[in-house]
């Protein structure tokens, strides 16, 4: 088994958090009517994507009813559906949609994982438990060491990848990186670039558009391009 399925294992089997592993399986009890013939899922959900991918994609946790039942990262839900798209726009994903696990998406180049891997209650996972989770995002940087661009979704994503940054040795700038929608932070062995998270919550209200967030993925992915290719390699 590579260092990448290790963790994903890892991940999978992780009960550190008892609120979180309650509020899983509550899911999958508590089934709105649309799912009620649906398996969940109801544990940690692991990162998907290639091992030599150039670009992390870094979410805040699960969703309820889509990760929580379908078992992979932003997949059965709205912001799974925006977020694909988005990925298939840019030719980093074969199809533009996310209903489950065996529906044949591939991604090309970049990596999709969460800061919290357990579906909190009302998308706020308490400070402790994000604490946590940091040690996985860390572990999977080490199995990805050809991420040179990381896209965070969220103030609470890009606090634990400059945390997760941190632990490595990474050399943080100072005054520490604010996050706000289009920023970037260059922390060395790769460059961070912010985005409003893809929640419904957003798309719906109009705060983040399409375009708005392809402006970011594309820069974002330009620049994992450019920095492996400076490393005398390509992304694929």
């Amino acid at each position: 088994m590579n260092k990448l399925a290790t963790i994903q294992r890892a991940i999978v089997r992780c009960k550190k958090c008892p609120r979180l592993v309650a509020w899983t399986r509550e899911g999958g009890c508590d089934k709105p009517r649309r799912f009620q013939d649906d398996a969940y899922w109801s544990r940690p959900v692991p990162g998907f994507g290639p091992e030599d991918a150039g670009l992390m994609v870094v979410g805040l946790a699960p969703g309820a009813h889509g990760a929580n039942r379908t078992g992979r990262v932003f997949t059965g839900d709205r912001s799974g559906d925006f977020l694909y798209a988005a990925l298939h726009r840019a030719g980093l994903a074969n199809q533009p949609t996310a209903v489950g696990r065996n529906d044949g998406l591939e991604l090309k180049g970049v990596y999709v994982t969460c800061a919290v891997r357990c579906a909190p209650p009302d998308n706020k996972p308490s400070p402790g438990e994000q604490s946590a989770c940091l040690p996985f995002l860390g572990r999977e940087f080490e199995a990805l060491p050809q991420v040179r661009a990381v896209l965070a979704l969220g103030a609470i994503a890009w606090n634990a990848v400059l945390a997760a940054a941190r632990e490595r040795g990474l050399s943080i700038p100072q005054p520490r990186p604010k996050f706000a929608h289009g920023a970037s932070a260059d922390l060395g062995a790769f460059t961070m670039f912010g985005s409003y998270h893809v929640s419904q919550q957003n798309t719906f209200t109009g705060r983040l558009t399409e375009a708005m967030f392809d402006r970011v993925l594309t820069q974002a992915w330009a620049t994992a391009c450019a920095r492996s290719s400076a490393d005398g390699r390509a992304l694929r």
